[in-house]
């Protein structure tokens, strides 16, 4: 995978805590934040589907079957 350079500014707090943890537990900081960014987002995308989901309920009664959709393609 091709990567990129994202440079950001931390508190300085966070930022020796991450370095801290990164060190005791043996991880790279790089792929660290990396994982963190990731899981984030996901839970992000998550969260909306999960609004999308609930906010759509009432509208179900409205939707076509999953097998209508198959017959149309052959």
């Amino acid at each position: 995978m091709s990567k990129g350079n994202y440079a950001v500014k931390l508190d300085r707090t966070l930022l020796r805590d991450l370095k801290d943890f990164c060190e005791e537990k043996g991880y790279k900081q790089g792929s660290f934040v990396e994982k963190a960014l990731r899981e984030q987002m996901d839970r992000e995308e998550l969260k909306e589907d999960v609004f999308d989901f609930i906010s759509l309920q009432n509208q179900e009664f409205l939707a076509r079957p999953f097998r209508d959709y198959d017959n149309t393609r052959k």
